[in-house]
């Protein structure tokens, strides 16, 4: 069954539809439920979801802002059912997002930053430029701004290692990009980036990467 994206204003998000995706992870991390949903809805301002018929399978709250100037695409939430189908859903997630993207900056490169819970997360920046914290990398003054401004932004400015770009917060449901990978591989060595990184105790990986403007008008991203 084909699977189908849409994107709108959080403002026009229902209980209803609240109720739908804390169900998508009621019994299993990062158990966003609807309390937490409903001030992810109030944070953020869009909201995109994939759905396979009339089955959820996966849901975002983004933002499209300038921080600074620069053209931004802002991940606060990214969760995907984790299926056979979880690669196709996490894709058609995030090109309609980029979609957005180059509807709202036209020719310009947008910086897409979010927070990953897993190794797997670094699939949504294949096609992306200069991904920041990368394997073999050391990070710049100016990498390491902009993670503390992501963190801002996140909510937590303070509680990143700006060395590391792990982010601690309180234990509790803390937002992210959630994702297993069912069959697409996970780029070669970015587990070690994990190794101090406890998702279960609220801690994430703040990750940003370039995408370029001739990349989005291609339509092709993510790869």
């Amino acid at each position: 069954m084909a699977m189908t994206v849409t994107t709108k204003d959080t403002t026009a998000l229902s209980d209803a539809e609240l109720a739908d995706m804390a169900d998508l992870c009621v019994d299993r991390e990062p158990n966003f439920d609807i309390g937490f949903l409903s001030k992810q809805r109030e944070e953020w301002v869009l909201v995109t979801y994939a759905k396979e018929g009339s089955r959820l399978r996966g849901y975002s709250f983004c933002s499209l802002e300038r921080i600074g100037g620069t053209p931004s695409l802002l991940v606060g939430l990214l969760l995907v059912d984790r299926n056979a189908k979880s690669d196709q859903t996490l894709r058609t997630i995030l090109h309609d997002q980029f979609r957005r993207a180059l509807l709202a900056f036209p020719d310009e490169d947008v910086l897409l930053g979010t927070r990953l819970t897993s190794p797997d997360g670094y699939r949504a920046f294949l096609g992306l430029e200069d991904v920041v914290p990368r394997v073999g990398y050391r990070p710049t003054g100016e990498d390491r701004a902009w993670g503390r401004r992501l963190a801002k932004r996140f909510g937590a400015e303070k509680a990143i290692d700006d060395k590391t770009f792990v982010m601690t917060t309180a234990p509790g449901p803390v937002g992210g990009l959630d994702y297993v990978a069912a069959k697409g591989p996970v780029p070669e060595g970015v587990h070690s980036l994990f190794a101090e990184v406890d998702p279960a105790s609220g801690q994430r990986l703040v990750v940003f990467g370039w995408a370029m403007a001739e990349a989005l008008a291609s339509g092709k991203l993510p790869r």
